[in-house]
């Protein structure tokens, strides 16, 4: 049976690098960036860009599993609840091991990572301040398995994921 990893947490968290380095120890495995899905310029985030790029997830998933060279799934992508359940939802019915994993990690782990990070126009103080404004939605969240990456190497929190998907 195949595996998908949906990977979710504030901007800064970690969560594309964890994903591609889930990727790279799992093998046969493919990784989706969210960000691709709606990397639109200038960038346009509203309900119907949004609804767009769930649907281009939902459709490279869908795909992925179809493909005889993919045994797990890793989509990495700042989500809401309704996104996540509407991406779980669409998948329900595949012969396919979901998890949903939520990132999360304290305030001074994020602005850290957040200037370590690769410089993008978007990574500004605005940005930095609304991801720390997110920590506590992402903290109370339901059906999800909470990994608090605050004192975690890269190497731990993927050790940590494959145990949960094992």
């Amino acid at each position: 049976m195949k595996r998908f990893f949906l990977i979710t947490g504030p901007m800064g968290v970690g969560k594309t690098i964890v994903g591609k380095r889930l990727c790279n120890i799992l093998g046969r495995s493919a990784f989706i960036d969210g960000d691709w899905c709606l990397d639109i310029h200038p960038f346009v985030g509203n309900k119907e860009t949004k609804n767009m790029a769930i649907d281009s997830i939902i459709y490279l998933v869908r795909n992925y599993l179809k493909c005889s060279e993919c045994d797990s799934i890793v989509l990495s992508w700042v989500m809401s609840d309704n996104s996540i359940r509407r991406i779980m939802d669409e998948i329900s019915g595949c012969n396919i091991k979901a998890y949903s994993i939520t990132l999360i990690c304290n305030e001074n782990a994020l602005r850290e990572r957040w200037n370590n990070d690769v410089i993008a126009e978007w990574r500004n103080e605005e940005e930095l301040h609304n991801s720390i404004l997110s920590l506590n939605d992402y903290e109370h969240r339901q059906d999800t398995f909470m990994i608090d990456t605050s004192n975690m190497s890269i190497e731990s929190v993927v050790k940590q994921i494959i145990e949960i998907g094992n």
